[in-house]
């Protein structure tokens, strides 16, 4: 058995240097045993915040991450090598239900804010009341919250877009909604004058896109941190209800698995996402009085069309998602423009031969364009022999109709804007040529089971409440009935949001942090 100690000195590096304080598989061929203070698992948006916020208070903090550490200056435009090194599964997960929904997890330092678009929306303010008036959290109205909003903001500086570096496909979702008088706002991203590269789903090529990368994990090695990539974190240890440490082994190529890591802490955060945290808690023996672990799974439903228009698009020319389309956010959904790199378009077009080959050859004159639903269903992570997640997850009849209506209202705008042909995510419905067959979807029967359905927006699996007979974890993201164990990633959410979570996840990470810290008696006795 090897000892590491808080100064031990990697050996091994990858093609890419890593910075100090980074270690991977390299450096960890043997058994290894380390102590902290706080041992994190998972290092996206809520486990690099935490990680931060810790180590600049002064506490000892290990973060575990199961991908690899890959640097700004690995991303490129090759689809295939970036879903390999950046996402869970190639980016290939997919929840059991009619139909399955398919979505996408970050597995590398960084976690999904390396591959997210980077939105940044604070939670809106009904929810936040929501949350107070109906899972009893405390201290979670807006203005209580401002002050860790802001800090975040302030650290991934979020801003809006340079308007030079917006592409004519959001330009034209623009206009089709402004021929509508839609309510069209721009986006708030985390980005530091974004170069327009349309990269995002893919690593942020120049670092302008503030992912926990380049902005937390960062600070929380300048403040001491250790972040160890390439470990598969398998249980909690615990002593009772005590939790006391963690326990993986080294993730090799090949999805093979390589020596134990062992860390013993004082703390332990669980950051790995709505999917996995339940999961990770349930292999280790945790649980919840309230028999809630692992349910009431959000996940923001979403539908793409493919309108093509008569002029060249270009769509990777600027940024993913300048605009959001507002108009029926109190509906419960909005409306974004996105752009698909050819070979992932052409793997979920709802077109095959010739019919494929027709598409394919429009896709400089094409905008990829998607609606985001507030889901009113929920489903549930299960554990499978062995311990792996499953995501049992069925749409609902109101959330399909949804989906029709904003898909239609969606194409409805594409035309004002001179789309002249527009392909569906619905199964045996031929392409759109004119707002007149789009509103006739209204009247149609669009079976669920032929729907393509996508969610980058999992949430809610081991949500927060004042009641502990209804919720997973208190205000605070501590697991009832347990001790010494905290969560800090969306599965704390008691509610979906209706906007891109990850801002809301980093601002819980904060406010928890500051909570932690202002209670440190509770974690060194």
């Amino acid at each position: 058995m090897m000892y590491q100690t808080r100064s031990a000195a990697s050996q091994a590096r990858s093609a890419f240097r890593l910075p100090d304080g980074v270690y991977n598989r390299h450096d960890l061929k043997r058994n290894t045993t380390l102590d902290c203070d706080v041992v994190i698992v998972g290092s996206g948006a809520g486990g690099a915040t935490v990680a931060a916020e810790l180590a600049e208070g002064g506490l000892d903090v290990i973060v575990l991450e199961e991908g690899g550490y890959n640097p700004t200056e690995s991303f490129n435009a090759n689809v295939r090598q970036m879903l390999g090194e950046l996402y869970r599964d190639a980016g290939a997960s997919a929840s059991l239900g009619n139909p399955p929904v398919l979505f996408q997890e970050g597995r590398t330092v960084g976690g999904s804010t390396v591959i997210n678009g980077g939105m940044s929306w604070r939670t809106p303010e009904a929810i936040l009341d929501r949350w107070d008036k109906e899972a009893g959290i405390h201290k979670v109205s807006a203005k209580e919250m401002d002050p860790f909003f802001s800090r975040v903001e302030e650290r991934i500086h979020v801003a809006y877009q340079d308007p030079h570096t917006v592409g004519r496909d959001n330009a034209l979702l623009k206009e089709g909604a402004d021929a509508k008088g839609w309510n069209v706002i721009d986006n708030r991203r985390n980005q530091l004058h974004c170069a327009g590269t349309n990269n995002c789903a893919f690593g942020c090529p120049t670092g302008a896109k503030r992912s926990s990368l380049v902005t937390y994990i960062p600070r929380a090695l300048h403040f001491g941190a250790r972040i160890y990539s390439n470990v598969r974190v398998e249980r909690i240890l615990r002593k009772g209800k005590r939790a006391v440490g963690v326990e993986g082994r080294v993730s090799l190529p090949g999805w093979k698995l390589g020596a134990k890591v062992r860390v013993h802490a004082r703390l332990v955060v669980s950051a790995c996402g709505s999917i996995h945290t339940p999961a990770l808690l349930k292999r280790s023996g945790f649980r919840s009085p309230s028999d809630q672990l692992g349910r009431n799974l959000s996940m923001h439903p979403n539908a793409k069309v493919v309108a093509v228009f008569d002029e060249d698009v270009r769509g990777w020319e600027g940024v993913h998602q300048a605009y959001q389309v507002r108009q029926f956010q109190e509906e419960g959904f909005l409306m974004a423009a996105v752009n698909i790199p050819p070979s992932v378009l052409a793997m979920t077009a709802p077109s095959y031969g010739a019919a494929l080959g027709e598409l394919m050859q429009e896709y400089n004159r094409t905008v990829i364009a998607g609606i985001l639903v507030e889901d009113t269903t929920l489903g549930r992570v299960v554990t499978l022999p062995g311990g792996k997640p499953v995501a049992l997850y069925q749409v609902n009849d109101a959330d399909a109709q949804q989906l029709v209506r904003g898909v239609t209202l969606l194409c409805e705008l594409l035309f004002a804007a001179g789309a002249r042909k527009i392909y569906l995510p619905f199964d045996g419905v031929e392409a759109l040529h004119s707002p007149d067959e789009a509103r006739k979807l209204l009247s149609r029967k669009i079976d669920k089971s032929g729907m393509e359905i996508v969610t980058v927006h999992l949430m809610g699996t081991a949500r927060m409440g004042a009641d502990r007979s209804s919720a997973v974890c208190d205000s605070y993201g501590h697991v009832y009935d347990a001790d010494r164990l905290m969560i800090a990633d969306a599965s704390l959410f008691p509610t979906p949001i209706g906007v891109n979570p990850c801002q809301t996840i980093m601002t819980l990470a904060t406010r928890n942090a500051a909570h932690i810290l202002n209670n440190l008696s509770r974690y060194t006795r």
